[in-house]
């Protein structure tokens, strides 16, 4: 399925999605009445982001089981990954370090195999795409440190030949690695700079060049992009903020930084308010899982 000649995208409608228990930093930041999910708005909200996918290319749903009880579910990059590099369908499930979220990689790995995949669970703690991202060939780049181990990486090179270019991640806030880090292209990687070493940074631009960009922009989602074709996708709740707050002035700094690389790049960024997921500490990155990185194939001019 993976090898189809477009993209590829899986999703999962939140009918399970609650914030009942706080499992990251950016929950502790609303206060009890401010955190309980609007489910319906949250379904709008992602319905959005599906349609638009669907429009460039094809998005699985990942079936929620019944009387479902995972609460962050819908976060489908955490799931696991589909190997790019490799000739067979390979599926790596996650293995979750947050213990309320055990359970979600056995209805993924169930989903993929379904399809006809291969599919593994990570020995080690890992939580997915959005922890290891691929540039091209056998060359990944992968996070670790809050939530997954640095011998997750060094596992996958053993069995799969892969390349992982580790990156330690200390800041609570940037738990993930989608949190500080964007594939832009095959040759191309946003990066908040200040999140890593000068000697991790060097690693990087051995296998890519460096699209720098500051930690506030990256703690308002920058790299929590994901990219379909010509179209980067992100969040921003900017028409709703008060122009005179400054989160309205880190908003608009994200944005004005996001669209600049874009235009740089032959590309165009479509905004989707995502504010029922950002009380569960998400943006748009946290609920799209490539089955395919076919956009990233395609040269634009």
């Amino acid at each position: 399925m993976s090898k189809l000649n477009m993209p590829l995208f899986m999703m999962n409608i939140p009918t399970s999605y609650s914030t009942d228990i706080k499992n990251n930093v950016w929950m502790d930041e609303y206060d009890e009445n401010e955190i309980i999910v609007n489910k319906e708005k949250a379904i709008r909200e992602l319905w959005e982001v599906y349609s638009f996918l669907s429009s460039q290319g094809f998005v699985y749903l990942l079936p929620t089981p019944a009387d479902c009880k995972l609460q962050d579910l819908v976060f489908v990059a955490n799931n696991g990954i589909v190997l790019e590099h490799v000739d067979e369908p390979i599926y790596i499930g996650a293995n979750f370090r947050a213990t309320n979220r055990i359970g979600e990689e056995k209805v993924g790995m169930s989903f993929f195999n379904s399809l006809g995949y291969k599919t593994i669970k990570c020995p080690y703690f890992f939580e997915g795409e959005a922890e290891l991202k691929h540039l091209r060939d056998n060359i990944y780049i992968g996070g670790y440190g809050m939530r997954s181990q640095k011998e997750s990486y060094e596992w996958m090179e053993k069995e799969f030949g892969m390349k992982v270019v580790p990156l330690e991640l200390t800041d609570p806030y940037n738990y993930h690695l989608d949190c500080t880090v964007f594939p832009l292209t095959q040759e191309k990687v946003v990066i908040a700079t200040d999140a890593f070493t000068k000697k991790e940074l060097k690693l990087v631009e051995k296998v890519a060049e460096i699209i720098p960009i500051t930690i506030d922009q990256a703690h308002t989602g920058l790299t929590n992009s994901v990219r379909v074709n010509n179209y980067l996708l992100n969040a921003s709740d900017i028409d709703f903020l008060s122009k005179r707050s400054e989160d309205y002035r880190l908003e608009s700094s994200k944005n004005f930084r996001l669209e600049q690389i874009a235009g740089e790049n032959c590309m165009e960024v479509v905004y989707f308010n995502m504010e029922e997921f950002m009380k569960g500490g998400a943006l748009l990155s946290c609920c799209v899982l490539h089955v395919n990185r076919h956009s990233y194939t395609k040269e634009l001019i």
